[in-house]
C-alpha cells in the first residue's frame, strides 16, 4: 500500500516571528493560535497544510544542520494555488507591497499562471493558478 499522509507541516526558520506572522496576515492567511507561542506561529495554508514559523533557535531543536541562509541559497521553492490570475497578482502584489521582494517575472503558460515573491527572510514562494479546463486545450 501506498503511504500518504493527513497533513503536512512545513518548518520554517524566520529571524522575528511577530514580524513574519503579520507579513503573512497581510496577504490573508489565518493562524491557530493553539499551536502558536511566542517561539513559533502556525499558518494555516489549508484544511491539512501548515507553516510552522519558528525563530531560528527554535528550529536549531530539530536539526543538527546549519541553518540555510535564505538572502543568498534557496532551500525550497514553496508553491500553493491560487483561485485565479486575478488572485495571483493580489497575493504577490501584497507581499510586495508588505515588505518581501519578487524573486520571478510573472509566467503565463496558458493553462498556468505563476508568479513568485520572497517573504521576509527569503523564503521563496510561489502562487500558481491553473485552468484545468484549458489542459485538454493546448
Amino acid at each position: 500500500m501506498a503511504f500518504t499522509s493527513k497533513n503536512i507541516f512545513i518548518n520554517l526558520s524566520v529571524k522575528d516571528v511577530n514580524k513574519s506572522t503579520n507579513f503573512f496576515k497581510e496577504l490573508g492567511f489565518e493562524f491557530n493560535p493553539q499551536f502558536s507561542d511566542e517561539t513559533t506561529s502556525c499558518m494555516i495554508i489549508s484544511d491539512n497544510i501548515f507553516a510552522m514559523i519558528m525563530i531560528e533557535e527554535r528550529f536549531k531543536g530539530f536539526s543538527k544542520k546549519e541553518i540555510v541562509d535564505t538572502t543568498t541559497s534557496a532551500e525550497a521553492i514553496l508553491s500553493f494555488s491560487a483561485e485565479s490570475r486575478d488572485q495571483v497578482d493580489e497575493i504577490v502584489n501584497k507581499a510586495l507591497s508588505s515588505g518581501g521582494k519578487s524573486f520571478s517575472e510573472p509566467q503565463d503558460h496558458g493553462f498556468m499562471y505563476i508568479w513568485g515573491f520572497q517573504d521576509l527572510d527569503g523564503h521563496l514562494w510561489e502562487v500558481a493558478y491553473m485552468d484545468e479546463s484549458a489542459i485538454n486545450q493546448e
